[in-house]
């Protein structure tokens, strides 16, 4: 994918900050992997991706997102999802809750169950699933559809805005932790297609095809 400064400017604030914080819980980034390759995570570990949404950054249309996640146990239980150009910040902890702060104000979000009429699906803006996704919708009720960049897709689940994001493009661990803490948080779910929690810290960061859903409807 396309690199720019902004990525490794990013990163070098990012990783030095959660190192004070913690030094004995490592950081896995994504431009430090990319350039030294595999890094031995451990049992409780930060994962960053500086900025995430790198066409939606250079095409200058505010959907980046600043993505920090904490995983323990192979589960991401802490995450933190920031659009820094509408200043507009996701964040949940595990067993605690979900928040979003925008425009200086902070308040707690839940995912919404589905609607009656039928789902709001986030999709990817800059990189189509194409046939895979299109078939998957198909035994779906689809209302419309919300194309959204970077992790802002979970985040809009989160928030009750959108209740669908069905993920068939190439997406890795950094990508996904800290969206998935948050909506995990605020009632949803993030499960492979085969229905399977995804995992975090194997020896391959690539995540299988996901879907990502909103809060589970009364008594489901």
């Amino acid at each position: 994918s396309a690199l720019t400064e902004a990525d490794e400017h990013a990163e070098a604030l990012i990783t030095p900050a959660l190192q004070r914080l913690r030094p004995d819980w490592p950081v896995v980034a994504e431009e430090a992997f990319a350039r030294e390759g595999a890094a031995t995570a451990g049992r409780v570990f930060w994962l960053v991706d500086p900025l995430d949404g790198t066409r939606e950054f250079v095409a200058r249309n505010g959907e980046f997102t600043v993505n920090i996640a904490l995983v323990v146990g192979g589960r991401p239980r802490l995450g933190v999802v920031h659009l820094p150009v509408p200043d507009r910040l996701f964040a949940g902890l595990a067993g605690v809750g979900a928040w979003q702060v925008r425009g200086g104000h902070r308040e707690a979000i839940r995912a919404r169950p589905q609607p009656a009429g039928g789902a709001v699906v986030a999709c990817s803006r800059a990189h189509g699933d194409g046939p895979a996704m299109e078939d998957w919708l198909r035994g779906e009720k689809v209302a419309a559809q919300t194309p959204a960049g970077s992790s802002l897709k979970f985040g809009l689940l989160a928030c009750g805005e959108a209740d669908l994001y069905p993920r068939f493009g190439r997406t890795m661990e950094w990508d996904t932790a800290a969206g998935q803490a948050v909506l995990e948080a605020a009632g949803g779910s993030v499960c492979s297609l085969a229905g399977q929690p995804l995992r975090y810290g194997k020896p391959g960061v690539e995540i299988p095809h996901f879907v990502a859903r909103g809060a589970p409807a009364a008594g489901g």
